[in-house]
């Protein structure tokens, strides 16, 4: 599976957060505003996950996830709330503080050591 940057990881995972599927569209300002980004930046960061097969997107229509987009989306995204959700029960960091790091642990952790992490995670009984 292709690989993306940081940036291109976030705006998967908020598609996925907004509810894109396959099936199931999203509108390109949604996603602006859910970043806090403009649509020209959304649209050039439509462009690359396009290109790499992860969305697709009619001439200026909404939004899809490919296959490929919806298993990428969804691996970041359980990787945050874990994340978070370990740092805030587990380690009684602030909700916000939690969410704000967790964002950045996301990208950085490989998949081996994060899922050596989520069975000490799944240990501790944190839900």
């Amino acid at each position: 599976m292709n690989t993306l940057s940081m940036t291109h990881e976030d705006y998967l995972e908020a598609m996925v957060m907004l509810g894109a599927t396959a099936t199931q569209s999203i509108r390109a300002v949604d996603v602006a505003e859910k970043m806090g980004v403009s649509k020209a930046s959304v649209s050039k960061a439509v462009g690359v996950l396009k290109q790499k097969g992860f969305v697709d997107q009619p001439y200026y229509g909404d939004i899809t996830l490919t296959a490929d987009g919806v298993t990428y989306g969804n691996k970041v995204f359980s990787r945050h709330r874990a994340l978070t959700r370990f740092l805030n029960k587990a380690l009684g960091i602030d909700a916000e503080v939690a969410e704000q790091e967790a964002c950045k642990m996301e990208h950085a952790i490989s998949d081996d050591s994060f899922e050596k992490w989520m069975a000490f995670i799944d240990s501790l009984d944190l839900r």
